[in-house]
């Protein structure tokens, strides 16, 4: 049995299509990333399966429960962090875990193992009230609330969306080890660099998945010659890269320039061409991909 399953789930807001024809499976005990920007349907697609929100079209299954039929039983067995932070602000860090507890009709005490090694690090602000943590410890309370009960599968919408860096590589070492007890994971996220961190990851983009597959896979796939490119002038470098024949695409990466290019392409082509247009300081590199690369690739393509 697969821990979720999705048949060509629609959603429509007015004229807006967040979802369109969705469908993947999730094995159990899968780390799987839903990644993509803002706006191109992950919330939408976690407020269904979740049971908060009713599709337009297409059918759902958590745990082999339907999402509408079985609405109430699925409440019972998953847990759910939304990206923004919905605890009980004016309750301390302890008031919060004990009342999703008893909401599970449950304890601390019966599921504290699970809890153990992410509840140790916010203890010692244990009657600190939720709304005067920092990010990275609303964070571990909020995982601490969805787990609480012995979830089978744990949604996490945008977890670490303003979070510092620090506190973003902690939270996966967490999801590591909850994969450990066998709790299927389905996390969304807009940052790139966390895909490689799932054990599969679907793309996004207007309500659509433009690839499903492994990270490693999806990068392999990769067959475009890739460069990074540097000059003195970098915005009129991404304007002049764009406006060359033989650059296919042009994407701001950070500091540098990622472009894909014609296979008779040389650097020192390049370079010529970019000297003629006044452009010193020159650095041209062939790199790897990344999965950033490859999503701007396949958006492109699907555009």
């Amino acid at each position: 049995m697969k821990a979720v399953s999705v048949q060509n789930i629609s959603k429509t807001y007015r004229t807006v299509k967040a979802l369109n024809g969705i469908s993947f499976d999730v094995e159990p005990g899968e780390i799987y990333g839903i990644i993509g920007p803002d706006g191109a349907g992950k919330t939408s697609l976690f407020r269904i399966l979740t049971t908060m929100l009713l599709a337009d079209s297409g059918t759902a299954t958590v745990d082999g429960l339907d999402v509408v039929k079985d609405y109430k039983e699925i409440r019972s067995r998953i847990g759910y962090m939304p990206g923004r932070f919905s605890l009980y602000q004016d309750l301390t860090v302890e008031e919060n875990l004990e009342f999703f507890a008893t909401v599970f009709n449950t304890t601390i005490e019966e599921n504290y193992e699970l809890v153990k090694d992410i509840y140790q690090q916010i203890e010692p602000f244990k009657n600190r009230r939720a709304g005067k943590l920092s990010g990275g410890m609303k964070q571990k309370l909020a995982l601490c609330c969805a787990l609480i009960h012995k979830p089978t599968v744990l949604f996490l919408d945008e977890p670490t969306t303003g979070v510092d860096p620090v506190s973003r590589k902690e939270f996966w070492e967490m999801l590591r080890k909850l994969k450990e007890q066998h709790i299927t994971i389905l996390v969304s996220t807009p940052y790139m660099d966390e895909a490689t961190l799932c054990d599969r990851i679907a793309l996004i983009q207007h309500g659509q998945f433009l690839q499903v597959d492994t990270p490693q896979n999806i990068i392999d796939g990769f067959k475009e010659i890739l460069w990074s490119v540097k000059s003195n002038q970098m915005y009129k470098l991404l304007t002049d890269l764009r406006n060359y024949d033989k650059v296919k695409t042009c994407f701001t990466f950070g500091e540098t320039h990622h472009i894909t290019v014609d296979k008779t392409l040389t650097e020192e082509e390049l370079k010529e061409y970019l000297m003629s247009k006044q452009h010193e300081d020159i650095e041209i590199k062939p790199i790897k991909a990344s999965i950033e690369d490859c999503y701007m690739q396949l958006a492109q393509n699907n555009e």
